[in-house]
């Protein structure tokens, strides 16, 4: 196909209106169409940046991406110039626009990116927590059993774990990678690039040390396992010993023990007091 269309994969500012680079206020002010995950934020995103455009604005979010994407590609092969934001940092990165994008390669309209913030890489690169190699793991599930089977799939990886999170499940989601995950460095960033930015470390296997009441937007980064490879059965029963001497139930003293391990999971430890 031959147009002049163009898609353009622009990132926005994650807080601080500094950020935008020149080539995306160019971008953002010529583009004839612009699609935003909220119009609403997008609009006073403009106006914070005293940015003229004189495209058209159009909503395009996870519920209507796909009763959008035939006039997005109907705008492309009439040769108009689109810009994709999302309400902060880069868009796709949990945010609408792989099917887009997608549709666009498989038509050969031309995408382009335009790079900037992207909240998983700000944070990382300041967390302290080793950089590579790390996976991406956006939003976690809704379902505690999706969100374990997500962390033990990642649990060997020997990468540092980077997702996002909601303010109301973060102390549940740390207390589900400690189960999984054993007993690891974490940081968990707010409100990155913006006036109450803050990096905040602690360990999974002291959870009651930390404060996970927190506000604003969240990012987690989690490091890999310990170098000292997993946690024999032997030591397992050890500390095993060691927890029931504190109390609690069986299963309670199995994520206390899981905590402190690398490589078992609260399962795995209590099949092995059982066995």
């Amino acid at each position: 196909m031959t147009s002049d269309g163009k898609l353009w994969v622009v990132a926005t500012p994650l807080g601080n209106t500094d950020d935008l680079s020149p080539r995306a206020r160019n971008i953002l002010m010529d583009a004839d169409v612009i699609l935003a995950e909220d119009t609403r934020r997008a609009g006073l995103l403009f106006k914070r940046l005293e940015l003229e455009r004189h495209g058209r604005l159009m909503s395009f979010f996870e519920h209507n991406e796909d009763k959008r994407l035939p006039k997005v590609l109907e705008f492309l092969e009439d040769g108009l110039s689109v810009a994709l934001i999302s309400d902060a940092g880069t868009p796709l990165l949990s945010d609408p626009g792989f099917t887009l994008v997608r549709a666009c390669r498989e038509q050969g309209f031309a995408v382009s990116p335009v790079p900037g913030p992207s909240a998983p890489v700000v944070a990382l690169s300041a967390s302290g927590l080793p950089p590579l190699p790390y996976t991406f793991l956006g939003f976690t599930p809704r379902r505690k059993s999706q969100t374990e089977k997500l962390f033990a799939t990642h649990r060997d990886t020997g990468a540092t774990l980077v997702f996002f999170e909601r303010k109301s499940r973060l102390a549940g989601t740390l207390e589900i990678a400690g189960e999984v995950l054993g007993d690891r460095e974490f940081c968990v960033a707010r409100e990155l690039t913006k006036e109450y930015e803050e990096f905040l470390r602690g360990t999974l296997g002291s959870l009651d040390q930390f404060d996970c009441e927190l506000r604003g937007e969240l990012t987690v980064i989690i490091g890999p396992a310990g170098e000292s490879g997993p946690t024999s059965e032997e030591d397992i029963l050890r500390l095993a010993d060691e927890e029931r001497e504190q109390g609690g139930k069986p299963k309670e003293i199995a994520r206390r023990v899981a905590a402190r391990a690398t490589g078992w999971t609260a399962k795995e430890v209590y099949a092995a007091l059982r066995g």
